[in-house]
């Protein structure tokens, strides 16, 4: 997974059909999605409970591109590993879910994963200042985690603070929560390169109509590369 700049849209499977992930998986990739996230939260860290190292492992033979796992659970480091096995490309934890956040980037680069750190909208930039040679990726949340379909947080400014401190070094800014084509150009105008979107993705269609899947990414593309469609 080599880093540039380009705009990669990460469709988040949270709103896919839990009964038909492999072929979502297939849909959303075959319809231009750059990435899959999974969100993985445990009822603690989140008030939801989602998708086990079992889980993940069953959705990877599906996925081509990028698997980005987000985990939002506490405590994170023993479940490294099994996140590892599962097949994760991407291993995301919260600076906020447990003491000792170099730890736990140190821990994943060692299982062979990029490893990212999440922010929720009420923690500032400066927390990641002594992170960011540890970090592949920087995970800045737009919504109070837990639930899909929630309404965006503008964080547009601690985007502009995090692109400046991260200067010249490969580490991705995603944005995660309320990302449609109105939002998605103020989070990439400041300097976001990882758009994760759910239902902005998955509304109105289905296996049966991927092409709806394929129109909701490129209007989110194309609003965060200025091309208004």
């Amino acid at each position: 997974m080599s880093l540039d700049r380009k705009i990669k849209i990460a469709p988040s499977i949270l709103s896919a059909d839990f009964a038909n992930f492999g072929q979502e998986i297939q849909a959303i990739e075959a319809q231009g999605a750059d990435w899959v996230h999974v969100d993985v939260m445990d009822g603690h860290f989140v008030p939801n409970l989602t998708f086990g190292p079992q889980a993940v492992k069953a959705f990877r033979p599906h996925v081509k591109t990028v698997m980005d796992v987000h985990l939002m659970i506490s405590p994170v480091d023993s479940y490294i590993d099994a996140y590892g096995d599962a097949g994760a490309d991407v291993l995301t934890a919260h600076i906020e879910a447990g003491p000792h956040i170099h730890r736990t980037l140190q821990a994943i680069r060692a299982a062979g994963m990029k490893a990212g750190v999440a922010l929720n909208p009420g923690t500032p930039a400066e927390s990641v200042a002594h992170l960011l040679d540890l970090t592949d990726l920087i995970c800045v949340m737009t919504v109070n985690p837990g639930f899909g379909g929630q309404k965006f947080i503008d964080m547009t400014g601690k985007v502009r603070q995090l692109r400046q401190m991260i200067g010249d070094r490969p580490v991705h800014i995603e944005i995660d929560g309320g990302v449609d084509p109105k939002t998605a150009p103020l989070v990439a105008e400041a300097g976001a390169d990882v758009l994760v979107a759910g239902s902005a993705v998955f509304k109105g269609g289905s296996v049966t109509t991927p092409e709806v899947y394929g129109e909701n990414i490129r209007l989110i593309r194309d609003a965060a590369q200025g091309h208004w469609a």
